[in-house]
């Protein structure tokens, strides 16, 4: 009886901490992917601008300033799912800097104070996006780490947790970029 008092109090402890400890970090998790969603949210706010900017100024391909809209759409929809939020703003990112890109052929919109405004605000954007992803990624770790190592596996495993990943870079955003493609574009 003195034996068993001992250990089950010290179970009790240890469920305890691992429980609360588990559910901080699934939070820490959560709020980590909410300020993801607060920078993209603050992005999504500049495409109707940058769009309108741009179609002032330019002939640029319509289907991309169309496409940039529909992205837009869809991301902010609220039927999307995270995995899916993430692969549309991944998709976004590309098609936006391809759009930065192509502004160098526009001497009048380069020119314009209020796209170089928002140009530089899309930059901090992305600046913050890719800090918030960092943080993510950490928060992510962190709680992949404490359910997949003893004892907290344990405790995991009873309250159903499973890992969770980290948001990767795209493929395509990998790959070496050609300042003489850029060029000639």
């Amino acid at each position: 009886m003195f034996v068993i008092l001992p250990i089950l109090i010290l179970f009790i402890f240890l469920w305890i901490f691992y429980y609360n400890s588990l559910i901080g970090k699934r939070n820490q998790v959560t709020n980590a992917f909410s300020a993801i969603d607060v920078m993209l949210k603050k992005r999504f706010d500049l495409i109707p601008n940058l769009v309108e900017i741009v179609k002032q100024y330019t002939n640029y391909e319509q289907s991309t300033l169309a496409k940039i809209v529909e992205l837009r759409a869809k991301a902010t929809s609220g039927s999307v799912s995270d995995t899916e939020k993430a692969s549309l703003d991944a998709e976004l990112s590309t098609t936006v800097r391809g759009l930065m890109v192509n502004v160098e052929n526009y001497p009048d919109l380069k020119a314009n104070a209020s796209f170089t405004n928002l140009q530089t605000t899309w930059t901090e954007s992305e600046e913050q996006i890719a800090a918030a992803r960092r943080t993510y990624n950490a928060v992510v770790t962190d709680f992949n780490n404490a359910i997949m190592m003893f004892p907290g596996n344990l405790f995991a495993g009873m309250l159903s947790y499973t890992p969770i990943a980290v948001l990767a870079t795209a493929e395509e955003e990998r790959k070496n970029i050609s300042a003489k493609e850029l060029f000639n574009s």
